[in-house]
């Protein structure tokens, strides 16, 4: 396996369903503008609470990507 280089990112994804599809939204938010998105991580789970109900979940994701070189850069 050749050496990789990942950078992280930390997001916040949203949804009214679930945990699940709130994974789901903010992996499919950073696949709009980050290439080479290889793992997740939850840290956090969170939601908010209106008139006794769950109205929200929230999780904290860490995003890795693999960092480019330049021979992948020029293709």
């Amino acid at each position: 396996m050749p050496d990789n280089t990942y950078k992280l990112v930390e997001l916040v994804g949203v949804s009214s369903e679930s945990i699940d599809q709130a994974v789901r939204n903010a992996i499919q938010r950073a696949g709009e503008t980050l290439r080479n998105l290889d793992w997740f991580q939850v840290t956090e789970t969170r939601g908010t609470i209106s008139d006794g109900n769950v109205a929200l979940f929230q999780v904290t994701v860490k995003v890795g990507f693999r960092v480019m070189s330049a021979a992948e850069m020029r293709d």
